[in-house]
């Protein structure tokens, strides 16, 4: 049976922010960036493309309690690589690359969210012009907001195979955090099949966009999916 992304959310209400990252069958970079939400707030948002990669607006401008964690670009080129966050973390890795610095030293100066009690981590991606990828995980190490723990994994790419990294484990108060190492998935080889799986997996109530891209590196062409849960 493979193990497809929607085989790990079938089961989870609340994994929050998501990246999945990895390789098709073909060869070709795949990515994808969900978001969800439980409050009025954090479900007041729609995915628009950008010139570059994508923007979280607001739904409803009038309804917007606090635009701090909830507008961002989750996804950015910088150069001949993808980044992919889950806050505004993505403007400072492409800032650090653009300098010739590293996604690990960009990384060093940013911390976990501070929405105490919850303290949401911040998960980024890096995908590198051959196909390998960085994926990290900023989390509150104290549980009282004063340290943070930082980890990053690296992988080489794997016809087929991908890895997913989400905020929460599953729903609590305060909601607990994801633990140890990106979770290891199969990567399909066609789009419209990766989007269903990881669309259709999440919960209904708290699910709120997802952006899916297959990327072939040899040609530079770029198929990208965009869904909506709240469409203008």
């Amino acid at each position: 049976m493979n193990n497809y992304v929607g085989k790990l959310l079938k089961d989870n209400p609340y994994p929050g922010r998501g990246i999945v990252a990895g390789v098709s069958p073909e060869g070709k970079s795949v990515f994808a960036y969900f978001i969800m939400g439980r409050s009025s707030n954090s479900r007041n948002r729609v995915f628009v493309k950008s010139a570059d990669g994508i923007t979280i607006y607001p739904f409803d401008a009038s309804k917007v309690e606090d635009p701090s964690l909830i507008i961002y670009s989750p996804v950015r080129r910088a150069g001949d690589r993808i980044v992919v966050t889950n806050g505004d973390q993505t403007d400072t890795v492409c800032e650090f690359l653009e300098k010739g610095k590293s996604f690990e030293e960009a990384l060093k100066t940013r911390t976990f969210e501070p929405d105490r009690p919850n303290f949401t981590p911040r998960i980024s991606l890096m995908i590198e012009p051959d196909g390998s990828y960085k994926m990290s995980i900023l989390k509150c190490a104290d549980g009282v907001g004063k340290a943070c723990a930082r980890s990053t994994f690296d992988y080489e790419p794997v016809a087929g195979n991908g890895r997913f990294l989400h905020t929460y484990i599953g729903d609590g108060n305060p909601i607990p955090s994801f633990y140890g190492e990106p979770e290891e998935v199969d990567i399909p080889s066609d789009i419209d099949e990766f989007t269903a799986d990881v669309w259709n997996n999440l919960n209904a109530d708290n699910k709120i966009s997802l952006y899916t891209v297959y990327f072939d590196r040899a040609t530079g062409t770029e198929e990208h999916r965009l869904i909506n849960k709240y469409a203008k």
